[in-house]
């Protein structure tokens, strides 16, 4: 006779996450906000398209508002109090985006913008000789 196998909890254990970092990346086309805690490891994501948006109402602030929305949903269950905010990229939702997570009641260290700027870059193409 077999012996009777364990049950495998195959749903993945919340755990406490006091602190954390939320990242914003807000290109042209979509607006991405990424939860992480502390060493990096993400709690919840979200982005325009992954919240129904399609084509150009993608870049738009309300579906970035709604992933900001939709990201902070799993953040109350787990307790999320402290955040540190990165915003990287020039797209329309970024600010939208901030906002609703200054609305969520998580207290905020510090927001930084992280964009990448170049120190004088690649260079350009040379002038058309027409």
């Amino acid at each position: 006779m077999p012996k009777p196998s364990k049950k495998i909890n195959l749903r993945k254990i919340k755990k406490k996450v006091p602190k954390g970092v939320i990242h914003i990346q807000a290109s042209f086309n979509n607006t991405i906000v990424t939860i992480t805690d502390v060493r990096g490891q993400v709690i919840s994501w979200s982005s325009a398209g992954a919240c129904g948006f399609k084509g150009a109402k993608k870049s738009t602030p309300f579906a970035a508002q709604t992933a900001a929305e939709k990201a902070l949903r799993p953040l109350i269950d787990q307790g999320m109090r402290q955040a540190e905010v990165m915003i990287s990229g020039p797209g329309r939702g970024r600010d939208t985006a901030l906002r609703i997570i200054r609305k969520s009641g998580i207290t905020l260290n510090f927001v930084r913008d992280v964009t990448p700027i170049p120190h004088n870059g690649c260079r350009p193409p040379s002038k058309r000789r027409v």
